[in-house]
């Protein structure tokens, strides 16, 4: 998730080393088992130009479907085969948090694929969501085996950040909506107690959403997560001022949040933390909310609903914590916490209505670079678009030519004219959405650098 400047002429040779140490003699197309029983697919067109594109995919939930995974659709993987790029990559060899087996998954598969086709003269590193992450893990940590990278919708605020920050809107769901109920939201003892408290706070909520002040809550509750008024393409794009379609939008990720991530998803990475990594000791609700750039709809919608902000804020401030488990915050910084430090570039980009993994994420990144003294590799780009990961082929293609031309050239071109102009080439069946944008400050930043309030 951070970039680092190449040396121009290390980019130059790279640029024009495209020929394989070996020859392939016809397209080939291989799937296997690495030894940590992690699945590999490989896609090697007939005329391979020299380029292997290493891909990591998304999270995949405890007991769902794991195949490997080489691009993040099949109209781009079809194109970029066509073009000569060989395809690679692994399904990691457990589901969920797998962050300790993702990164050694795809070295491997790098490895094999070098054993079998010989060394790349240019190797990228690429992924999307969870599989962001992963990919910026490998750029920071593994930079000798790659040219550069491109996370898209990454997770790229990092493990701490991303429980801490998911334990912030439930924590405000339960004070509000549910005092007194003994809803636990974190150390949970297994999936069972973790579902139960799913359901009995998503019940909550519900009820709630039928009320004026049961909504005005939730949409604080969605605010301290930044979840955006409008996250799906199913959605009526709300007016600026139209905050009861934008709180009803929210409401959808809420629920959304609730049934998994918060509850299911956290209980699994606290099985391998060895406990709870997340915690809200010390924190001010009241000056996020006010950071937030959703303060402005909370703000309405407490009027409307003739309900005390300040009053609930209050509650929010006397409610008591939830601490954290000091060994599961260090297994979580040593494995999932990023630095800033890149060696080689890397683009990130994030579409702004992103209810998953709110595109305030990449703010967190940015800081992190920029602590690091590396942000003069390290570029961004929005899409003004909603939902989580959802480029057009065009928009995807248009990212990856960018880091291509910031290799071959030693200058970033990454203006919404110059990604836009780029998918219409790659797909002029759709309008591109690049755009000029800056999101707002991630609301409980930490790595390596930063590591913020550690009270725990």
């Amino acid at each position: 998730m951070r970039i680092r400047l190449a040396l121009l002429t290390a980019c130059l040779t790279l640029a024009t080393a495209a020929v394989p140490a070996k020859a392939v003699d016809a397209g080939t197309h291989l799937e296997g088992v690495l030894p940590s029983g992690a699945a590999y697919l490989m896609d090697v067109p007939a005329s391979w130009n020299g380029t292997v594109l290493l891909y990591s995919h998304g999270y995949t939930p405890a007991g769902a479907p794991n195949p490997a995974q080489n691009a993040p659709g099949p109209a781009v993987r079809d194109k970029l085969l066509a073009e000569g790029y060989a395809l690679i990559g692994s399904s990691y060899a457990t589901n969920g948090w797998a962050i300790a087996e993702a990164v050694p998954d795809q070295l491997a598969t790098l490895d094999l694929f070098t054993e079998k086709f010989g060394a790349a003269g240019r190797t990228l590193a690429w992924g999307t969501s969870y599989g962001g992450f992963v990919t910026t893990m490998l750029a920071e940590r593994h930079a000798a085996r790659f040219d550069g990278s491109l996370s898209m919708c990454g997770l790229v605020q990092g493990g701490v950040a991303n429980w801490n920050s998911t334990l912030d809107p439930v924590f405000a769901l339960r004070a509000l909506l549910a005092p007194g109920s003994g809803v636990r939201l974190a150390g949970f003892a297994d999936q069972a107690e973790a579902v139960a408290a799913a359901k009995s706070l998503t019940s909550k909520v519900e009820a709630a959403q039928q009320t004026g002040e049961g909504r005005a809550r939730i949409a604080l509750a969605a605010a301290l997560h930044n979840i955006p008024g409008y996250n799906d393409a199913s959605q009526t794009r709300p007016g600026p001022t139209d905050w009861a379609a934008q709180q009803a939008n929210q409401y959808t990720a809420v629920r959304g949040l609730l049934q998994l991530p918060a509850f299911s998803w956290r209980q699994e990475a606290e099985s391998r933390a060895g406990g709870n990594p997340s915690w809200n000791t010390g924190v001010d609700y009241t000056a996020m909310l006010v950071r937030s750039p959703l303060y402005k709809e909370v703000t309405e919608l407490y009027k409307q609903a003739r309900l005390s902000l300040r009053a609930d804020l209050s509650v929010l401030a006397r409610a008591p914590r939830v601490s954290a488990d000091p060994a599961a915050v260090r297994w979580m910084r040593s494995t999932s916490v990023l630095s800033g430090r890149l060696t080689d570039p890397q683009l990130n980009i994030h579409t702004t209505g992103d209810a998953l993994i709110p595109v305030q994420a990449e703010s967190a990144y940015r800081r992190a670079a920029t602590a690091a003294g590396t942000a003069g590799t390290f570029r961004q780009a929005y899409v003004d678009g909603p939902g989580h990961c959802t480029f057009t082929a065009g928009e995807t293609l248009a990212a990856l030519r960018a880091v291509e031309h910031r290799l071959d050239t030693g200058r970033w071109d990454v203006s919404p004219g110059a990604l836009n102009s780029r998918a219409v080439a790659e797909d002029p069946t759709a309008e591109p959405r690049y755009i000029s944008y800056r999101p707002a400050a991630y609301p409980r930043p930490y790595d390596l650098a930063h590591p913020g309030d550690t009270r725990r």
